[in-house]
């Protein structure tokens, strides 16, 4: 996961592609080309100018080679859109005080179809129908009160996996609390989450698109002020109760059962110490 660490904001500059036809909302479409070891290699210096930038997107992951990969950008975060789980792989934003307040509630917002991307990769509102499974957000509602544009973005269905109704609205809706509590205690944080799907025995969907049902889900936290923090969580998909302690992980822990590469922008000396602790107590 390291290799590709010092690729990833030039990856990210020269993916991206915004489109305003249709009213469709902007788009960075990563081809195989892209993700090659050429491609990289030779934009080197580039790389380097541009992980001194003032605007790193601190949030972001390393691109991902293992499983289709096509990354949305949205005014309040971004989405790893994957066709084939019809989920996204990680959803990622940076949370600031500013972004917890706001006038614009989810009472008036309907989900709905992410027409960025083709017909037939695309989860829909009939899939989730009857499917006993919440329409369960990654980037919050609650954390997207400060924009119009942005609360209807985090209902489309790029930010949306099948969840458990117990775990949707007690242990996650409380980290999901808990995270705003902290922006608003520091300032701004970071935050990565998305869905683990079971690695034995059939794969469990729904719908006539088959959307894939997590087995679980992760949440990771990055903290910048100060000396510099992260903490990660997993929680199981179902409603048996879960403390926030059993849910505890250090974000090595969740890249190593994800295979996603957490804050690469960092510096590698800090990105390694903080990966390798997890402390509520120092939150």
């Amino acid at each position: 996961m390291k290799m590709v660490r010092k690729y990833w904001l030039l990856f990210v500059l020269s993916a991206i592609v915004v489109s305003c036809r249709n009213g469709r909302v902007g788009e960075m479409q990563v081809s195989a080309d892209q993700t090659s070891t050429s491609f990289y290699q030779s934009r080197t210096a580039e790389v380097e100018r541009v992980k001194k930038s003032p605007v790193t997107q601190y949030e972001l992951p390393a691109p991902l080679t293992d499983r289709p990969e096509q990354i949305l950008k949205r005014r309040g975060y971004t989405s790893s859109y994957n066709e084939k789980t019809k989920t996204p792989n990680w959803v990622a934003w940076h949370l600031t005080k500013a972004h917890t307040y706001g006038d614009h509630q989810r009472k008036n917002e309907v989900f709905f179809e992410d027409e960025s991307i083709e017909r037939e990769k695309r989860a829909t509102d009939n899939d989730y129908y009857n499917s006993r499974y919440d329409r369960g957000h990654m980037c919050p509602a609650g954390d997207n009160k400060w924009d119009a544009q942005v609360m209807r973005e985090s209902f489309l269905f790029t930010n949306i996996c099948p969840q458990n109704h117990g775990l949707n609205k007690y242990e996650w809706n409380d980290l999901e609390i808990q995270c705003r509590d902290w922006a608003r205690q520091y300032g701004a944080i970071d935050i990565v989450c998305g869905p683990l799907f079971t690695t034995t025995g059939e794969q469990k969907t729904i719908g006539r698109n088959r959307v894939w049902v997590p087995e679980s889900f992760f949440k990771v936290i990055l903290c910048r002020q100060g000396k510099p923090k992260a903490i990660g969580f997993i929680y199981r998909n179902e409603g048996m109760k879960q403390t926030r302690e059993e849910a505890l992980r250090s974000v090595d822990e969740i890249e190593a059962l994800t295979g996603i590469d957490f804050f690469p922008s960092l510096d590698d000396d800090t990105e390694s110490r903080i990966e390798a602790e997890a402390a509520l107590e120092d939150w």
